[in-house]
């Protein structure tokens, strides 16, 4: 596989597990890094439930802390205040986080987060050194009507296309069919490969071809062990932002043994 661009494999953990499970796997991966060759191209990433972020960040061991990161689920757009229950960007940073979700379908359906807000927490991760893995994606309904394209289009056009190139290139972006999560159901790897070389199309557009050729795109809509090398294969798919595979050692570390495989350094 010949890609230039960082290659990802992120665990979105969601609101699961509980303290020594979270510290468990999170040492589990550390050993897994630490006892094989990862090239440096390739970035493993977890985020834990805000409880544990601090926990997980402080027990990533030294040796393996090139290759692995660990980010927030959400964040707002304020440094301080009264925003009961929720947390800045500058407090996940304080922590040792390095990356944020941003967009999630879960936070705009049941959160009604909108494009503009969105927008705004970008900015914001981005002014205090996070990066953000901005998901973008459509529902089944979109995706049956053939406007699929064309809403994730607005979805980009309305909260990162006001960035400058240079903050652009600091963005990951992540695909996520809202119809395959937590659903078993899995986008083709044609459909993904589709989607993706789209979104990258539309980035060319705004921001030229060397910035398309240099961000990641990650497909995050059911990826796991028994599908991964065909997604991981496809030439715009950079990696995966994992749900439910990303809970257990086996799994996830699987996924990161296809990854290298796929990048050649198995």
């Amino acid at each position: 596989m010949d890609k230039k661009r960082r290659q990802i494999v992120a665990g979105n953990w969601k609101m699961n597990l509980n303290q020594r499970q979270a510290i468990e796997l999170t040492n589990d991966i550390n050993e897994y890094i630490s006892d094989h060759t990862i090239p440096e191209q390739l970035k493993v990433v977890i985020c834990p439930s805000l409880p544990y972020v601090a926990s997980c960040a402080g027990d990533v061991w030294e040796d393996t802390k090139p290759i692995f990161g660990v980010g927030g689920q959400n964040c707002h757009t304020e440094s301080s205040g009264a925003y009961t229950g929720e947390t800045a960007p500058e407090m996940l940073r304080d922590v040792g986080c390095e990356y944020v979700l941003i967009g999630h379908s879960e936070r705009r359906k049941y959160f009604n987060e909108s494009h503009a807000f969105l927008a705004e927490k970008v900015n914001k991760a981005l002014d205090v050194g996070l990066i953000p893995i901005f998901c973008c994606g459509e529902a089944l309904d979109i995706r049956e009507a053939g406007t699929h394209e064309a809403h994730v289009a607005t979805q980009l056009r309305e909260s990162l296309f006001h960035l400058s190139k240079e903050n652009f290139e600091r963005v990951i972006i992540a695909y996520e069919p809202v119809w395959a999560i937590g659903t078993g159901k899995t986008a083709t790897p044609e459909q993904a490969q589709s989607m993706h070389a789209a979104i990258r199309q539309l980035i060319e557009q705004q921001y030229g071809k060397d910035t398309a050729n240099s961000v990641s795109i990650l497909y995050g809509g059911s990826c796991k062990p028994a599908n991964a090398a065909s997604l991981f294969s496809q030439p715009d798919v950079d990696g995966g932002l994992i749900g439910g595979a990303s809970l257990k050692a086996e799994s996830f570390t699987k996924l990161i043994e296809i990854m290298m495989g796929e990048m050649g350094n198995l």
